[in-house]
């Protein structure tokens, strides 16, 4: 009996039957638990279709890594896609990490190269981080971007795409100082930790009051990487305040709201348009860091890739799945 006529239910996070590839030439995968409704096969897919290869990304659900590195090494393998709860745990089997994924500590792209006596390596990147700052700099007025630059910026959140955003922030846009904004304080004294420690974490500033955030100056970029929960608890309720607060300055910006699913109108950002500031949804970020994994998977630039195209496809599945 074949994999895919066995009756017996899987186990959640146990390994999935593992598509055929017969008819492709070469194979990426998505790695992660739960990916069921993840737009990124689509989204390479819409690539691979527009540049006449006979590729594909298969989803790959489980929580057993092994079971994903032993598809890292089949031999039509040319790359993947890595999410929850593999991003980090996924380093040390790795060869070799770009300046990006060492300094985020996490990675969510992994892509192959030879050394120089013919070994394949299994190499890992962040682009996460490019696509926050590919965002940003593909739909903001450029006077606005240079106004970034040492000046504060903001993270809110403190989870996995927080160290990604205030690299994004530090680095790429050249803030000042990035204030983090969440309802746990030891999540941000982590971030701010292990940030130090790779060397971008400098002007790194956890703002827990509304006293506070008035007191400060207020940042002209803003990465919003919590989910679309309404505030219940104390913690909660304070941290929206300090959002608003800092929203409601007289001086405005750019504010990236990375929650788009179910739905990109969050309260974050029925917030910010209100307050004055321009709205940009997280489907971009999500968008410019697929087209940065297939820049390093397919060696190609960027401009090469049909960026339009994607753009129009990921737009009509979002809007179809609202319906």
């Amino acid at each position: 009996m074949s994999r895919f006529s066995q009756s017996t239910p899987r186990k959640k996070g146990e390994p999935p039957p593992i598509q055929s590839t017969a008819h492709l030439d070469r194979v990426s995968y998505l790695f992660g638990y739960p990916i069921a409704h993840s737009l990124s096969p689509l989204l390479h897919g819409t690539i691979y279709k527009a540049l006449n290869l006979n590729y594909a990304q298969h989803l790959y659900e489980t929580t057993s890594l092994p079971a994903c590195l032993d598809l890292a090494r089949s031999e039509k393998f040319f790359g993947a896609s890595v999410t929850m709860p593999h991003k980090v745990a996924i380093i040390p089997y790795l060869d070799m990490l770009t300046p990006e994924g060492e300094a985020i500590g996490a990675v969510n792209t992994i892509f192959l190269r030879n050394s120089p006596s013919g070994k394949r390596l299994l190499c890992g990147t962040n682009t996460d981080c490019i696509g926050i700052r590919e965002a940003i700099l593909q739909n903001v007025d450029p006077a606005l971007v240079e106004r970034m630059k040492g000046r504060p910026g903001m993270v809110i959140g403190g989870g996995g795409t927080c160290r990604a955003a205030v690299y994004a922030v530090k680095t790429y846009l050249e803030c000042s100082e990035v204030y983090l904004v969440n309802r746990d304080k030891s999540e941000c004294d982590q971030v701010i930790q292990e940030c130090k420690s790779k060397g971008f974490g400098d002007g790194l500033k956890f703002v827990g009051s509304v006293e506070e955030a008035e007191r400060l100056a207020g940042p002209m970029v803003v990465v919003s990487a919590i989910p679309d929960f309404p505030p219940k608890t104390e913690a909660e309720i304070t941290t929206r305040k300090v959002i608003e607060t800092f929203l409601g300055k007289s001086e405005k910006g750019a504010i990236l709201e990375m929650c788009y699913h179910p739905s990109p109108n969050t309260a974050i950002a029925k917030i910010s348009e209100k307050s004055g500031w321009q709205l940009i949804p997280g489907t971009e970020a999500m968008i410019w860091q697929g087209l940065e994994q297939d820049k390093v998977w397919l060696r190609r630039r960027v401009r090469t890739l049909p960026v339009e195209k994607v753009k129009e496809v990921v737009g009509a599945k979002l809007s179809q799945s609202r319906l």
